[in-house]
């Protein structure tokens, strides 16, 4: 059987060179492309992939929030977080949404293909730098006792903030997300509550590196 991928990448070359590396194995085929996460799970309600592959960090919806919201509409879809990323914190939290594997930009003509197939055999696909991030974590847990932690926001307040430090006014982002202006203000509040930040330019340097948004 022919795998059918969606595709989701916001620069139009690093989906092109994907889906040649993609489209040119028997068993693989690109059936759609999205340059963001909102628009992949719009695709994916029309016309359900097997298998989505997805950026990080892309306009409106990352790939970690799309993946979560795809595994909600599609409990069966194996998903690939396919990222320039090399960071265990990505790696980790791509884990938390149900990826099947993690795969780097860098080696995608060497790793991507078997991922697919790996995936699809309800295999997990690591890079060898993931693997040893993923014992040294698993070690440290071990002596010390210490369970999985806890996301530092939740779901809605990981939107709110994303949309925050692509520069969105409080209404706007009211508009996008169907809540009130006073709700968008309470979770604006109590993320720089927990994360100990001060203002917008705090909040954007904290999406950055939590692979929310592109520097």
């Amino acid at each position: 059987m022919t795998t059918r991928i969606l595709l989701a990448d916001d620069h139009a070359l690093v989906r092109r060179g994907v889906r040649l590396i993609l489209d040119n194995e028997p068993d693989l085929e690109v059936i759609g492309e999205a340059a963001d996460g909102a628009e992949a799970v719009t695709l994916a309600k029309t016309d359900p992939p097997d298998l989505a592959v997805l950026d990080i960090a892309m306009p409106r919806m990352t790939g970690l929030q799309a993946a979560r919201e795809l595994s909600r509409i599609q409990p069966g879809l194996k998903i690939l977080i396919l990222t320039m990323y090399d960071n265990e914190q990505y790696f980790f939290e791509a884990l938390r949404v149900g990826a099947a594997g993690y795969v780097l930009k860098a080696v995608a003509d060497r790793d991507l293909v078997e991922a697919c197939r790996a995936a699809m055999r309800d295999e997990p696909f690591l890079y060898p730098g993931a693997v040893t991030a993923l014992v040294r974590d698993y070690l440290e847990r071990a002596r010390s006792g210490a369970g999985i932690p806890e996301r530092a926001v939740t779901d809605r307040e990981e939107e709110v903030l994303k949309l925050v430090a692509e520069g969105h006014s409080t209404k706007e982002i009211a508009e996008l997300l169907f809540i009130s202006v006073k709700t968008v203000e309470r979770h604006r509040t109590n993320i720089l509550s927990k994360l100990g930040l001060r203002d917008r330019q705090e909040l954007t340097r904290y999406a950055i590196r939590a692979g929310l948004i592109e520097p």
